[in-house]
């Protein structure tokens, strides 16, 4: 079922990602973690759905987005980056999930963040802290890293922020790999979340695999 949708405020986040805000369709709801279709209300981008997640929360009564903008993509997400209040958008109903199975180690990788915003949001909001929750959050740059000030203030969130392309003091410098999982001391017997570009998520998978994360143990998003 399609739902029209009118942006009620955008706020930037970092130099090209923005925090969409819109009023909540009476009865809509979802999980934290889950995703939407999402196309812009306007002549020659109706039919170009792209898949965003929920940043809100359930019972709030707006829904949020955040979303990064790929200007030299020449697409939907530098449209978006231009909405202002009063544009039209179109969302379908939500589907999907990176389910919260509890305390453990989420690995990011770039926007692969906004699964989990959602979810870590919901479970401060639940149980006051985040203890037993680790993110380990890579980014090329420092200016890249989103909702940086909101994670370092979550009470109890073990944070850390890992830059690939620039070498900055109290942030760890280079690639997430096996190696650098065991080095930071990685919990490989516990819950491990996992969302990040498709080959960053195919290389740890393999490297979390083979340091004996088990399937059931390595929580991926789901069509």
């Amino acid at each position: 079922m399609s739902h029209l949708l009118t942006l009620q405020s955008i706020r930037s986040v970092t130099h090209n990602v923005n925090e969409l805000t819109f009023p909540k369709p009476d009865g809509f709801d979802f999980r934290p973690g889950q995703a939407t279709d999402f196309a812009l209300d306007r002549d020659g981008w109706r039919d170009e759905q792209h898949p965003f997640t929920f940043a809100s929360l359930p019972a709030a009564d707006h829904l949020q987005f955040v979303i990064k903008s790929y200007p030299s993509h020449d697409g939907v997400t530098e449209q978006i980056g231009q909405m202002q209040p009063g544009d039209g958008v179109m969302i379908e109903d939500p589907w999907g999930a990176i389910e919260d199975r509890g305390p453990g180690t989420i690995i990011a990788g770039g926007a692969g963040i906004t699964p989990f915003i959602a979810i870590l949001r919901a479970r401060q909001a639940e149980h006051g802290d985040l203890e037993g929750y680790r993110l380990i959050f890579s980014n090329s740059e420092e200016k890249d890293i989103i909702l940086r000030d909101e994670l370092e203030k979550m009470p109890g969130l073990k944070l850390d922020l890992v830059l690939t392309d620039e070498n900055v003091q109290g942030l760890h410098h280079g690639q997430i790999d096996g190696e650098f999982l065991e080095q930071v001391g990685v919990d490989f017997n516990g819950i491990v979340y996992l969302c990040g570009p498709p080959p960053m998520e195919e290389d740890l998978a393999t490297a979390l695999k083979a340091r004996g994360v088990t399937d059931d143990r390595l929580v991926r998003e789901e069509d």
